[in-house]
């Protein structure tokens, strides 16, 4: 097996399954006592055989010995970490190394259906079944110490796409996985910021990613889509600094090879970096006159998704947008009919129409339907006050609310993942050729089989657009 394709196995086949425990109520010298004969670093508590904390060497020498506290005093209750961070046993590699990475944590502990202890996997277990992998870039992008590495590292996340999409990695995982490292060259840029110029900066800000960013839905054609929130009373001296740091962020963003927003939509934009009070005036604007503009940056900043800062301010501005558009059909028959200017190119009956004139026989995929499936399930999922953030979530949240029936929701997902898989080969054989890839195909190129998926995925997005108008009634609301 490739050693890329290791990291889509299920957990459950690589963790160690013999996995030293202990109770909340245990005295803590006892299990200090217990990690040193055996040589670990780490005891997993549990009640019942399910996880509910962990303890740690580092736990005990921070919270302990660093502190001069008598540890015969203690239980491993008063210092093991918990609630668990876990994982199913199910779940790919790829996750475990997703939320290692995210929470800051060297190894995770894996559980059964039920969240019963199955066993436990460190970042360096698998680390040790690879020799190149996606792990060991989010290590580079850990380590880099200038904008110059950053814009080698991504151009590394391109060849590590284009080389795993032709090993068979299922589309989603490989979307996320882009996702993931973009975050995290990202996260790794506003860290050196941060830690240089930028020491003093305030942490009372969030800065937010926006759109197809938002929702962790990139391929490998994207620009810059996001915006900065930051608290109401800041001193004009923390304005200032926030100010010149998003100037400065968006700079380098664009030195690593991201391009600009056309339409302006990034944190160095006053329009798109605002206090709290200033976004809440601003977003009653843009939803008391729904005009084009107002209703794609209405649908643009409900994606949002906080990379990093203050998670208070992010969560509050999601409240509020979310409170403005749950149950209000006006003016998501607005967006519906933003999103209907997006016409599915079938013929009456049925055949893929292609473009005419500077790209003849070509097809736009976001235009043709992949737009009108994220956008037609964000309006669904806002209106019923569902926050998830990816596409895919929000049709397993539709479902589990019994608003999307199972059959729908598993032919919309297979329309989705098809326009996906055709957009990425697309935008995979343009990076080989040596031409900038956008979200265009030649239909032409495609095999019998390809353009007959092709022509059934957009009979479902046809399918599903008619489906909005009947669920908006957009004739009557209009």
């Amino acid at each position: 097996m490739p050693d890329q394709n290791i990291l889509f196995q299920p957990v459950g086949q690589y963790c160690r399954r013999e996995v030293a425990t202990c109770r909340a109520d245990d005295q803590l010298v006892e299990a200090a006592l217990r990690m040193s004969d055996q040589g670990i670093s780490s005891l997993v508590v549990c009640d019942n055989n399910r996880p509910v904390g962990i303890v740690t060497d580092r736990d005990l020498r921070n919270k302990v010995v660093a502190k001069g506290i008598d540890p015969c005093s203690l239980t491993v209750s008063s210092i093991m970490t918990s609630p668990l961070i876990t994982i199913g046993e199910q779940e790919f590699l790829f996750e475990a190394l997703h939320r290692i990475s995210r929470h800051g944590i060297h190894r995770i502990v894996v559980v059964s259906p039920d969240c019963r202890l199955i066993g436990i996997i460190t970042d360096s277990d698998i680390l040790r079944l690879q020799t190149n992998s996606p792990q060991r870039l989010v290590r580079r992008i850990e380590e880099a110490q200038t904008i110059d590495s950053l814009r080698e590292l991504h151009q590394e996340v391109q060849k590590l796409v284009v080389h795993l999409f032709g090993t068979g990695v299922r589309i989603h995982e490989l979307v996320r996985l882009i996702a993931h490292l973009n975050d995290q060259i990202m996260l790794r840029l506003i860290r050196l910021l941060r830690k240089g110029t930028f020491s003093d900066l305030t942490g009372r800000f969030a800065f937010l990613v926006l759109g197809s960013e938002g929702r962790g839905e990139q391929t490998l054609t994207t620009d810059q889509d996001n915006a900065l929130i930051y608290a109401d009373d800041l001193t004009p001296a923390e304005l200032q600094r926030i100010i010149a740091f998003s100037d400065a962020l968006i700079e380098c963003v664009i030195k690593i090879g991201i391009p600009p927003c056309p339409g302006g939509i990034m944190a160095n934009n006053a329009v798109w970096r605002l206090p709290l009070s200033g976004w809440k005036k601003t977003l009653d604007q843009w939803f008391d006159t729904p005009t084009p503009d107002h209703i794609m940056k209405v649908s643009m900043v409900s994606d949002l998704r906080m990379l990093t800062g203050d998670t208070g301010l992010e969560q509050e501005l999601r409240t509020y947008i979310g409170g403005r558009l749950k149950g209000n059909d006006l003016y998501l028959g607005h967006m519906l009919n933003n999103l209907l200017r997006f016409k599915v190119p079938l013929s009456w009956l049925g055949k893929v129409k292609t473009e005419r004139g500077e790209h003849r026989g070509q097809l736009d995929l976001k235009k043709a339907g992949i737009f009108s499936i994220t956008e037609g399930i964000k309006l669904l999922a806002l209106s019923v006050g569902i926050q998830a953030h990816s596409t895919l979530e929000r049709i397993n949240w539709l479902v589990e609310a019994k608003l999307m029936e199972p059959h729908d929701a598993d032919d919309l997902t297979a329309a989705y993942h098809a326009l996906v898989f055709f957009r990425l080969k697309s935008q995979i054989e343009a990076i080989q050729e040596g031409r900038t890839p956008d979200n265009r195909i030649t239909h032409v190129q495609l095999n019998g089989l390809e353009q007959a998926r092709l022509q059934s995925a957009l009979e479902k997005v046809r399918s599903f657009q008619e489906y909005l108008q009947r669920q908006f009634r957009l004739g009557q609301i209009i």
